[in-house]
């Protein structure tokens, strides 16, 4: 059994801005909406899961905004068009038979990895669709990573990123990726990092004393002197980046995994791709929903 979890407010930036300039006849925008139902389509014909949920950002935890005021202000707001179908997609996912979560003052990553790892426990393989660096540091034997990325896979296709794939992407274990953003930082979410340490070198520590614990606990033998000396200068800030980056992994659920199923609503979700005046897209779930009620007949 499979849980697809996917994490939305990523999806709907990369269909906004993949796709431009489409409309409704009444002027609406849907680019986001399309580009978002075509990707979610597409996960389940590669992954096959047999749950699934969207998760939404909805907020920033206080634990990080306190450790730093800055966090993620470096992003500018949502554009204008983007608004509504970010409300369209968050009201119908549920059509598609997923479940639509979010949680106060929470952030999509943080709730991803807390449903993942009460699946994994629960005995489900779980597959992850998102950008976030962090969520790589969840990546094993029963969690992977979707990604269509072309460096990923080669070309056309996908791939489901395990263990194997981070360590030859990254460096090092999925495990380091906390320890190696700590030192780095994230600029995509205004995390500033150690001056002049950047992945590789990163990489490079943590292969040498594995642990960051170990490199903060044996900084004498870094070498050469000048990156010690740049570590030593930044202890405080490699100490706020660890709780930064680190996921939250025990939040309360709102929703139980077992009511995850994917049960698509075939005859709302059609009026509402009308709606949209989606004509290709439409006619693809029309006829998947033919075949579904054709393969019911003949099990009655």
């Amino acid at each position: 059994m499979r849980l697809l979890l996917v994490d939305g407010h990523y999806y709907l930036y990369r269909s906004f801005f993949a796709i431009r300039g489409l409309t409704n006849s009444r002027g609406e925008p849907t680019n986001a909406i399309y580009g978002f139902a075509k990707a979610l389509r597409r996960m389940v014909a590669d992954v096959k899961p047999d749950f699934g949920a969207v998760i939404w950002d909805c907020g920033l935890p206080v634990r990080r905004t306190s450790l730093q005021p800055q966090y993620k202000q470096n992003r500018p707001g949502m554009p204008d068009d983007m608004r509504p179908q970010e409300t369209w997609l968050q009201k119908n996912v549920p059509l598609f038979g997923f479940a639509s979560l979010s949680a106060p003052d929470t952030e999509a990553d943080d709730l991803i990895a807390s449903y993942a790892r009460k699946a994994v426990r629960d005995g489900l393989d779980v597959v992850i669709a998102t950008n976030d660096k962090d969520i790589l540091s969840l990546a094993g034997d029963r969690t992977t990573i979707y990604s269509t990325a072309k460096a990923d896979v080669g070309g056309e296709g996908f791939a489901l990123l395990g263990a194997v794939e981070i360590r030859k992407k990254w460096g090092v274990e999925p495990g380091q990726i906390t320890d190696v953003l700590a030192l780095t930082g994230d600029s995509s979410d205004n995390i500033p990092g150690v001056g002049g340490v950047g992945g590789k070198t990163a990489a490079a520590l943590l292969n040498q004393f594995e642990t960051l614990d170990n490199l903060l606990a044996r900084l004498p033998e870094v070498q050469p002197v000048r990156l010690r000396e740049k570590l030593v200068a930044a202890l405080d800030l490699i100490a706020a980046n660890r709780q930064m980056v680190a996921l939250d992994l025990d939040l309360p659920l709102p929703r139980a995994v077992e009511e995850l199923k994917i049960t698509p609503q075939y005859d709302r979700l059609i009026a509402a791709l009308r709606e949209c005046e989606f004509k290709g897209l439409l006619n693809e779930v029309e006829a998947e929903a033919a075949r579904g009620q054709l393969s019911q007949g003949n099990l009655l």
